[in-house]
Order: C-alpha cells, then structure tokens, then sequence
C-alpha cells in the first residue's frame, strides 16, 4: 500500500513539474494601464503581439542607462508586431515622468502605475528595472532582474514573433 501511495505521489509530482517545465505559461494579470496623455487599455488588449512591460523609475540609474538599447530593440521589431510598455513605478512622481518622456522622446508607451496595482499584478515589483515577455497569447514567457541580455532578448522576440497567435 505504502508502495501504491509513494508511485502516484511521484506521478503526481511529475505531472505537476512536467506542466511548469514543459508548456504551462501563467497569463499576464489583467490589469490596467493608463499613458501619460490619459488613454487606457487592459493586458487583454496586448494580445497578438510580443511585449515587453519594463517597470522603471526615472531616479534608476540602471533603468536609464538600458533604455537606449530598448529603443533599438524597439526599433528593430515594432514593425512585426513588438510593442515595449514602460511602466513608471508608483512613487515616480508624474511631472517627473512626463518631463523625462519630454526629453527623451522614445518609441514606448509610457505608462503611470499611480496606486502600484500594476506592478502588484506582475508578481508584486518592487526593483527596477525588472521586465516581463509576454507571448502573443498574453502569457509570460520570461522575467528578467536587472538589465537584459539584449542578445538573448533579441533571440527570444524572434521565436516568439515567428510562433502563431
């Protein structure tokens, strides 16, 4: 009996590792999302394309120095259906953000997480940078500390963009 029970724990086990390791994706948490000129629209409205949400602050000296390479990265693949949302952290004041946005004109949507509902949804952000991937079918595929790889994100945007919606 002890024998029966240990095999269908291991089963179990398997089953449960084997759906994280080989296919399961957690959806994007449906939040909100509001740009500095006041449009919203929800994570359901990403869906078909490949984004990265970036969650920054203008007082990260880390986040400021990578956006340089995610303009490029921008550039590089907007016209395939690749979309950078940055997401300015609670505390970031406003005025703050927007006169960023104002001296660095950058091919984002920018967006403000004024009450940290945002950031609460993607697995509670505290540090920036921190990003999310997010596939065409709204899952996360990948969440990157610190700055990225920007070769290996590159190669991650292309498989993801050649993958069907």
């Amino acid at each position: 009996m002890k024998l029966k029970i240990l095999a269908a724990a291991a089963v179990l086990v398997l089953l449960i590792t084997g759906g994280v390791l080989f296919g399961h994706k957690p959806a994007a948490p449906d939040v909100s999302f509001s740009t500095l000129h006041g449009q919203s629209f929800r994570t359901a409205d990403l869906r078909g394309q490949v984004v990265l949400v970036n969650f920054w602050a203008t007082t990260c000296t880390a986040c400021i120095a990578e956006m340089p390479a995610l303009k490029t990265t921008q550039d590089k693949f907007q016209g395939r259906g690749y979309r950078t949302v940055a997401v300015a952290m609670d505390y970031d004041p406003p005025a703050r953000v927007g006169a960023f946005v104002g001296l660095n004109p950058l091919p984002f949507t920018f967006v403000l997480d004024r009450d940290g509902s945002i950031a609460r949804g993607f697995d509670d952000v505290r540090l920036t940078p921190t990003s999310f991937i997010l596939n065409k079918r709204g899952e996360i595929v990948h969440k990157i500390l610190g700055a990225p790889d920007f070769d290996e994100l590159h190669a991650l945007i292309e498989r993801l963009l050649a993958e069907p919606t």
